[in-house]
């Protein structure tokens, strides 16, 4: 079954909501590594998010993540704006001018968000970056059968596993590449923004 545009708003919704719960585990991972502000930065966008689907409404999906990635780029400070940003923007062209998104298209707008935070952050895999928990995601994703909800478990699932893995990662990108073999030990706070987005596509788009 597709999702609807209130299915995506819901989406929004529960990801905010969690990331509301998890600022203090978002601050502690990013406090090991870098500026202990992915939680609270992340929260305030969110939160910024909320209120705009609350005030705004969309015909279509495109608008309705584009209007998204617009509020986190100029509402969330660091490096989770630009990336988390620019990844609705690009979900919102990759997705189109819809009502109703099915299991191909949420992938293809998964995959060309994906692709705008390459382009921002020219990360690579190994680089302990959310990209190491985006890339088996979308292999996941593409690799499953079934319907949104079969996909989106199948992605959620292995961006887990990977985010788990990069705590045996030495940073290459960011702030934390400034700890060197020290960064090692410790999970990549944008894997785990990047799970938790998952797991609220899985949660209510199924």
């Amino acid at each position: 079954m597709p999702a609807t545009l209130s299915d995506l708003d819901a989406w929004l919704r529960r990801y905010a909501a969690t990331i509301h719960d998890q600022v203090a585990y978002l601050t502690e991972l990013d406090a090991a590594v870098g500026d202990a502000d992915h939680g609270t930065n992340m929260d305030r966008g969110m939160q910024k998010v909320v209120g705009v689907l609350d005030s705004e409404s969309f015909e279509a999906a495109d608008a309705l993540f584009k209007k998204v990635g617009m509020t986190l780029v100029s509402a969330v400070g660091g490096a989770s704006g630009p990336l988390y940003g620019t990844f609705f923007l690009r979900v919102g062209t990759g997705i189109g001018t819809v009502s109703e998104v099915d299991a191909e298209t949420l992938g293809a707008g998964l995959r060309a968000g994906v692709e705008g935070v390459l382009a921002r952050g020219k990360a690579e895999l190994g680089d302990k970056t959310m990209y190491d928990a985006w890339a088996p995601a979308l292999e996941a994703y593409d690799g499953a059968e079934g319907d949104i909800g079969d996909r989106l478990t199948a992605a959620a699932d292995a961006a887990a596993q990977a985010r788990d893995d990069t705590a045996g990662l030495v940073a290459r990108k960011g702030r934390a590449s400034y700890l060197g073999e020290r960064s090692a030990g410790h999970v990549d706070p944008g894997a785990a923004s990047t799970v938790m987005l998952l797991e609220a596509a899985r949660d209510t788009l199924s």
